[in-house]
């Protein structure tokens, strides 16, 4: 217990950290902390994930649980907080473990769910692998066929999470918690710091399953921050 304790204060270090130019006049206006979900059960049955509606295993509902009591150690109590997931129930058992740490309703939003895959999903990976057609170095990256029926080009999928991630930053809220997936993390991300949707074509952000990637905006210069990315210290204790 005392290792989880010395992992939440050090998580509660990154949750609530100032930037440098931040002085008491200059106060918060928003947080946000992006979850992506943690181990599902298509990670360890080798099948493609995407739309395909696979569950937390075991190992990931514990993590679910060491998530929500990381975001609860490091918000303020009294803080106003909402949670808005995916509707795939690996993303939304997690949000479900954070929103009753918080005592709030997740909000369901199908537009950050991962990319689609279309007929691929659910199937072996190594079916998606063989027939898998990746995009070139050069060219129209954003509007690339991967080769499978029915999967999302960059370009739709960057779309409905830059669509779901304008709403949420629409909404007047202090910290808001985003549970989504892997995939999903680069648009989210990309949409924070205002990158154009066709400057996508190279653009990645990599975290582990069950990080928490948190960011800020002040309000005094406005600036969009990326405290950390993947933080996954709350896994290790």
């Amino acid at each position: 217990m005392r290792c989880c304790g010395q992992a939440a204060a050090r998580l509660r270090q990154v949750l609530t950290a100032a930037s440098p130019h931040e002085t008491e006049r200059h106060a918060l206006v928003r947080s946000i902390y992006v979850i992506t979900h943690p181990e599902a059960t298509h990670h360890v049955e080798r099948v493609v994930g995407g739309w395909h509606d696979s569950r937390l295993t075991p190992a990931g509902i514990r993590a679910a649980v060491s998530i929500a009591e990381a975001l609860r150690a490091g918000i303020p109590d009294g803080a106003e907080v909402e949670v808005i997931t995916s509707d795939l129930r690996r993303a939304r058992r997690t949000a479900d473990e954070t929103a009753k740490a918080f005592g709030v309703e997740p909000i369901e939003d199908r537009r950050l769910r991962e990319r689609s895959y279309g007929e691929a999903e659910g199937r072996p990976q190594e079916w998606l692998d063989q027939r898998f057609v990746p995009p070139s170095a050069t060219g129209d990256r954003m509007g690339h066929d991967v080769g499978v029926q029915g999967a999302e080009t960059t370009r739709a999928f960057a779309r409905r999470v830059y669509a779901a991630m304008n709403e949420v930053l629409r909404r007047p809220c202090e910290h808001q918690i985003i549970v989504t997936h892997g995939g999903t993390l680069t648009f989210v991300l990309a949409c924070w710091i205002g990158m154009p949707i066709e400057s996508l074509g190279h653009v990645s952000f990599r975290v582990s399953s069950g990080g928490i990637t948190t960011l800020r905006e002040d309000d005094y210069f406005h600036n969009r921050q990326v405290v950390s990315l993947g933080d996954n210290r709350h896994l290790k204790s």
